[in-house]
């Protein structure tokens, strides 16, 4: 018994020994970092011979892409979504035509009328009677140069319905004389002609005579929101701007603040430059068709200058219409004269008129007049052919000032240059083997 703590103490001596060797062991594998391995793994995959190829790695799919074809995926997808928008956007306009037409026409008449608020309030005037003065007045000067022309017209129809008649009679005995062979039974034959179609028409000139009491109906509603339209702006206009700037977002107000003002200006210069122009137009070549006895000299020039805030297809159409009075009234002669007088006016109004009095904010170049014309009058008839002019003008305008001021926002955010010290560790390294150009070389030449 006396044995048994001995043997006890030297075996808890010798665990102890075994327990130290197997901390060093596992401390020299841990330190050499070599796995130990027990048995193959079940998933492992064992590695591709040394004679093997190499496999290339697959590239990303849109580093794959070409750059250009990026950039073209990136702005057709953007057109798509703007032609969309400007399609919904036409839609929108075509359901509520009547209201677009009649407030763009409220938005000229207001341009045009502007400038004499103005000046009443300076003179003393509140606001609310000079606005009533302008509108009532203007809206009565309107209305009698309307009566007037009606009171012309059917003061002179029997009179032109008889000088129409004897100027067909004459225009007959003049292509019977003239040098183009016609005869007599040709003439008849055309007269025949046109005596049947509108006969056998009679139901579509009917059902168009009805249209054109529903058309009536909906240029007198349309006269109405107008007048309506034009009393507010008068009255309220810069209180309906600013609600309006309201309703942009936050990062865009400025620009459009600073763009809005100068718009109105151009519309302003616009219609009132269109207004003197066509006024001298129908002056002189109102004076021009009276000196040439031609009827209803006074509502033509009427419907000259009417028809003149339509370019380019309005002077053409007007100078017709007097040139086709003249020859079935006062025969080929007069009607001769009347087309010199009409071309050499407009002449002088494309040339001299129009650049002087409308001036650079307004200027326009032809094609796009012509093209704006036609989708104008495409899309809303008349009315679209009479505002789309002025709305390009607006529109170009409106991009110059916008484009001036993101080059200007971006110059204000950019750092600034590096100055001193800064500026001589910022400058680019001179490549070896160019030569530096001489103080007098220009920036575009190029540098050996």
């Amino acid at each position: 018994m006396s044995r048994l703590p001995g043997w006890l103490a030297g075996l808890g001596a010798g665990l102890t020994r075994i327990s130290e060797r197997l901390d060093e062991q596992r401390s020299e594998d841990a330190d050499d970092d070599v796995p130990v391995v027990l048995g193959p793994a079940p998933d492992s995959v064992p590695p591709p011979p040394a004679y093997a190829p190499a496999v290339a790695a697959r590239p990303d799919p849109v580093a794959a892409i070409p750059w250009g074809m990026r950039v073209a995926a990136e702005a057709g997808w953007r057109l798509l979504v703007l032609a969309g928008t400007l399609w919904v956007l036409m839609r929108i306009i075509s359901a509520v035509q009547l209201v677009v037409l009649a407030f763009v026409a409220a938005l000229l008449v207001t341009a045009m009328l502007q400038p004499t608020v103005a000046r009443l309030k300076k003179l003393g005037l509140p606001r609310g009677l000079a606005t009533a003065v302008t509108a009532i007045a203007g809206f009565i000067i309107m209305g009698l140069v309307g009566w007037f022309v009606v009171w012309q017209v059917m003061d002179n129809l029997d009179n032109l319905s008889d000088r129409v008649r004897d100027g067909i009679e004459e225009l007959k005995r003049w292509l019977l004389d003239s040098p183009f062979h016609v005869t007599e039974q040709q003439i008849n034959d055309v007269a025949k002609n046109l005596s049947d179609t509108i006969g056998t028409n009679t139901q579509e000139i009917t059902s168009a005579g009805l249209q054109g009491v529903t058309v009536m109906v909906e240029i007198l509603t349309g006269i109405l929101l107008a007048m309506f339209s034009t009393l507010f702006l008068l009255y309220d206009g810069k209180r309906i701007w600013h609600w309006v700037l309201k309703l942009v977002p936050a990062q865009a107000r400025e620009g459009v603040a600073g763009a809005g003002p100068r718009a109105w200006r151009t519309l302003t210069a616009y219609v009132r430059g269109t207004v003197i122009v066509a006024l001298i137009d129908a002056i002189f070549i109102g004076l021009g068709i009276y000196f040439l006895d031609v009827p209803m000299a006074v509502p033509l020039a009427v419907f000259i200058f009417l028809f003149a805030f339509i370019p380019l297809v309005g002077a053409v159409i007007s100078g017709a219409l007097a040139v086709v009075v003249a020859l079935v009234t006062q025969g080929v002669f007069t009607a001769l004269m009347v087309l010199i007088v009409v071309l050499a006016v407009q002449q002088i109004e494309g040339h001299v008129l129009q650049p002087f009095i409308l001036g650079r904010a307004v200027r326009v170049h032809p094609l796009a007049v012509v093209l704006a014309v036609a989708a104008g009058g495409l899309t809303a008839g008349i009315g679209g052919a009479v505002v789309a002019v002025p709305l390009v003008a607006v529109t170009n305008t409106v991009v110059g000032y916008l484009r001036a001021y993101g080059r200007e926002q971006a110059l204000r955010d950019s750092p600034p240059p590096p100055h001193g010290a800064a500026a001589v560790e910022a400058a680019p390294t001179p490549t070896p083997g160019l030569t530096p150009a001489p103080a007098s070389a220009g920036a575009g030449e190029a540098q050996e």
